[in-house]
């Protein structure tokens, strides 16, 4: 009875009432949109690695070693030895070893020299191995795999040949000409740095350098054979991804390299770094849901603004209502019904512009930006957002209810 009550009553009210869910719509739209982003990126981060038990570097911060061997953000202050990498590789706990090399870019994105091991062992998200979209891993000299956002966004395709530069930067003089690679696998999308990656053989990246020193080509050298090429070891890598065994021998194996005598290593736990990493900027997560919050709080306080408004509007109608034997109590309780129906229609308003927005520009935002963002949205967060908001909701509708209250309390004095 009492719904019904409401619901005639806001329909009286219509025009007023449908630019109020619009306004609740587009905050809660902000606030859920904030926080189901917010949510991916941090499950993005986390997804960026998988299966790696420790990741060797030369002794940095942790962090640092964690972003450029992952992210790709940053650079090593040093490397690892190739030797000291045989030597980790071959101890009994250790299933596979993955060596990286950074230190090249093309056209602004880094490139990545590696082994097979690489396509055999690394894993992103739940366990899945790199899938190829087209072509296959490099096998021949000078063969490269890109990955899906560098074939996207300078459209190449299996065959074409690309010029690496040296070094890191967006554009670069530094060309190394004489050692054009053709793509021979365009992998497919992962929503991690990979996408943005070139990986070739990491003895190709050690040929090319062969004749550079200090960032400078220092001689003329032509690859005439690059078969022989292939036979030469490389100098030294940038970073190791290691997997072992045994789980519990994790924190042995991560002593060991951390003492290891011939250079100075440091081992350490994915896991453990990424919450690291998503710790320091959790205050940027804070802040935009502060911010998300605000902005509700604000739209509620429209909401009681615009009910406070329309009692003075109201006063025949709660005098009939009186009349009719509605208690002042449950005149307030239909004034916290109304606002919790405005709520409820904007929620599902925001709910559903939310869900078509990532329908809509969610392949544009995993394709250009690498942030694949899941349709999903009914989840544990989303429903403690709108639970807030109807518990705000009920809170700050009290001002225009107990407003309400004391008119019916008034108007049942009077009629005595």
């Amino acid at each position: 009875m009492l719904i019904k009550i409401a619901l005639h009553s806001l329909a009286s009210r219509r025009t007023t009432a449908l630019i109020t869910v619009f306004s609740i719509a587009i905050c809660l739209f902000v606030l859920l949109g904030i926080g189901h982003i917010r949510q991916e990126a941090k499950h993005s981060f986390s997804q960026a690695v998988s299966g790696v038990d420790l990741i060797v570097g030369p002794r940095t911060g942790q962090l640092n070693l964690l972003l450029y061997s992952v992210f790709r953000l940053g650079g090593a202050t040093n490397n690892i030895d190739w030797h000291s990498f045989q030597t980790l590789a071959k101890k009994p706990d250790v299933a596979w070893a993955i060596p990286l090399s950074l230190g090249d870019s093309h056209r602004g994105y880094p490139v990545l020299g590696t082994t097979d091991a690489y396509f055999q062992h690394f894993r992103y998200g739940h366990q899945q191995p790199l899938g190829f979209a087209e072509g296959e891993p490099f096998e021949q000299p000078f063969d490269v795999v890109i990955g899906a956002e560098v074939a996207s966004q300078l459209n190449y395709r299996i065959g074409e040949s690309l010029v690496l530069a040296h070094g890191m930067a967006a554009t670069s003089f530094s060309l190394h000409r004489d050692s054009p690679f053709q793509v021979t696998g365009i992998l497919k999308p992962t929503g991690t740095p990979v996408d943005r990656t070139l990986h070739i053989n990491l003895k190709d990246l050690d040929s090319i350098h062969r004749d550079w020193q200090s960032g400078t080509r220092v001689a003329t050298h032509q690859h005439t054979n690059p078969g022989q090429e292939q036979d030469l070891e490389p100098d030294s890598v940038t970073a190791i991804l290691i997997g072992v065994n045994n789980r519990l021998s994790t924190f042995r194996l991560q002593r060991e390299i951390n003492r290891y005598p011939d250079e100075p290593l440091m081992a350490i736990l994915p896991g453990v770094a990424l919450s690291e990493l998503w710790q320091l900027m959790s205050w940027v997560e804070k802040t935009l849901g502060f911010i998300a919050l605000l902005v509700l709080f604000a739209s509620l306080l429209g909401l009681a603004t615009m009910l406070l408004s329309t009692l003075q509007q109201r006063q025949r109608e709660i005098a009939l209502l009186r009349i009719l034997g509605l208690r002042p109590l449950t005149l307030l309780m239909l004034l916290e019904l109304e606002a919790l129906l405005l709520v409820a229609a904007g929620a599902v308003v925001a709910v559903g512009l939310l869900k078509g927005a990532l329908t809509v520009a969610g392949p544009m935002l995993g394709e250009r930006y690498g942030l694949f963002l899941s349709d999903q949205i009914i989840t544990v967060t989303t429903l403690n957002a709108l639970g807030l908001a109807f518990v705000t909701t009920f809170v700050i509708a009290l001002i225009p209810a107990i407003s309400a209250y004391r008119r019916g309390l008034h108007s049942g004095l009077e009629n005595h």
